[in-house]
């Protein structure tokens, strides 16, 4: 099989289209991702990290736990490496012939996307919490506040940006199948004709 209309993409082969492929909404969502991504990454390396006036070494600002920074930093790296792999995969997937093989692509976004929300929402829960129980005087000076509430609020966008990338993943999937099962099924008429033609009749 060719993989005709196949799980959201045309015919392999067709030239691309950087409009069409703007335009669609699993290249918007997965846009948002990625720039959420680098927000909440460049918001704790920028200003994640303060001391007080009497010190010198500094602490990340979400009461002082170093596993909180460490936690949205990592997170937020390896979520835009993921995202610019799954656009460049969002790129080449109209160029995938084998319908096994764009079936497996939509798969591995669901699950990935479903596991990146769950990822930011731990994350958003974790970090709000941090944010909450910090304490004034380790921050006299309030700096870097407006950095970590932007943190949490992106963490809180990814959780839905990335659902949502789930349920088009999921939409995208449901399509492929009833595609390959109509093709499967489907019988051109005059094919039909043609073999009833060629065989032999019974007298």
């Amino acid at each position: 099989m060719d993989g005709f209309q196949a799980y959201g993409a045309g015919k392999a082969g067709g030239a691309f289209d950087p409009l069409t492929f703007l335009r669609q909404p699993q290249t918007v969502v997965r846009v948002l991702c990625w720039l959420f991504s680098i927000v909440i990454l460049g918001c704790v390396t920028n200003e994640g990290y303060v001391n007080r006036p009497n010190e010198v070494e500094e602490f990340c600002i979400f009461n002082r736990n170093q596993i909180a920074c460490n936690y949205a930093v990592s997170m937020g790296t390896l979520c835009l490496l993921c995202c610019t792999t799954f656009l460049a995969l969002d790129v080449y997937f109209p160029q995938i012939s084998g319908v096994k093989d764009r079936k497996k692509a939509v798969m591995a976004d669901i699950g990935v996307s479903a596991f990146w929300s769950l990822v930011w929402f731990v994350g958003f829960c974790f970090l709000a919490n941090q944010w909450q129980v910090s304490k004034e005087d380790d921050n006299p000076l309030n700096e870097g506040a407006d950095a970590a509430r932007a943190t949490i609020l992106f963490c809180f966008f990814s959780v839905f940006t990335w659902a949502a990338q789930c349920l088009l993943a999921i939409h995208r999937f449901k399509l492929g199948i009833d595609s390959v099962t109509f093709n499967q099924d489907y019988a051109d008429p005059n094919q039909q004709e043609a073999v009833e033609e060629v065989l032999p009749t019974e007298e």
